[in-house]
């Protein structure tokens, strides 16, 4: 599918520079550290509130992809959380960092491709899916945290003070206040948020390159495999199954299998820090998805989307 390796070849650049210049050093180590909060707090946020707030849910087939997403979301979530009641063999933090790693998904790549295949559409559709997803992920994994996570969000005041102080959810949130309130983004905010917006993806992208730890992988191979066989299998095809079962079609059942298909997202990485996660199984898992989804997301998209009514 040579549209799919075109529109992979520039976030695989981005992602490989990314890796290079950490590990050449050409930047301090305190940059990348800035250059990951600033993304996640500021930038991401922005591109959120540009692309969802110009939105209009009118036309749009968004309680299919609404009921695809959630849908998809609750199945692994369940495999993930039984697997672990039938076989606890990892450690409760550890198990943190497998949820993540089999419920997240790189944002940043999923706008990259979308926009690379479908253009500015693929870019609005794909927002909105991320915009259901980003809340209903932060809500499960914050969860689990709750539960298994070493530092223990006992009570419903930190679950929800986590919740409501997450940057991408109050990204989302403003950008649908916007948009369902017919509000819009008015006069000189459409182009302030678009600039700043427009830096999300290739710092983002860096920032991926740069979390990578190959070296890592090793020591968690079962953490690994697990995480994968639900974010490259069980996700992927409940989708596609919940898509035909909808009748979802087009760049909407397009943008919503990419986002299924994406490895875990490097902002995995800061929640385990915050909340008691095992960071050196994240890493891992981070590390190696994105390394194998170049190779799992063409093959994917060669048998899913192929079956759909997408045309590129």
């Amino acid at each position: 599918m040579n549209t799919f390796a075109t529109a992979l070849a520039p976030i695989l650049a981005l992602i490989m520079l990314g890796y290079g210049l950490k590990r050449t050093q050409f930047l301090p180590e305190a940059a990348w550290a800035g250059m990951e909060k600033l993304t996640y707090f500021i930038l991401f946020p922005a591109l959120l509130i540009h692309t969802l707030g110009r939105q209009t849910l009118g036309g749009s087939p968004w309680p299919s992809i609404l009921f695809v997403v959630s849908m998809t979301l609750v199945v692994s979530a369940l495999v993930l959380v039984f697997y672990y009641r039938l076989r606890p063999t990892e450690s409760p933090a550890t198990f943190t960092s497998i949820f993540q790693g089999g419920i997240r998904f790189n944002t940043y790549i999923a706008l990259s491709i979308a926009q690379g295949l479908f253009g500015i559409s693929g870019l609005a559709l794909s927002s909105v899916a991320a915009g259901f997803m980003i809340v209903l992920i932060n809500l499960f994994c914050i969860a689990a945290f709750a539960v298994w996570g070493k530092a223990g969000l006992r009570g419903i005041a930190p679950f929800i003070r986590t919740i409501v102080g997450n940057p991408l959810i109050i990204g989302c949130a403003i950008g649908w206040f916007l948009s369902l309130t017919g509000i819009g983004l008015p006069g000189v905010s459409d182009n302030i948020s678009e600039v700043i917006g427009r830096a999300a993806l290739p710092f983002g992208l860096l920032a991926v390159g740069a979390a990578l730890r190959p070296r890592t992988v090793h020591g968690h191979v079962n953490a690994i495999i697990i995480s994968c066989l639900v974010q490259f299998g069980v996700k992927p095809l409940t989708a596609a199954l919940l898509i035909h079962f909808t009748g979802l079609n087009g760049i909407a059942a397009g943008v919503v299998l990419i986002a299924f298909m994406t490895p875990t997202a490097s902002s995995s990485y800061i929640l385990a820090r915050q909340l008691g996660g095992d960071t050196e199984a994240m890493a891992s898992i981070i590390s190696f998805q994105t390394l194998l989804a170049f190779l799992v997301m063409p093959l994917l998209s060669s048998m899913l989307l192929t079956g759909l009514a997408v045309h590129f």
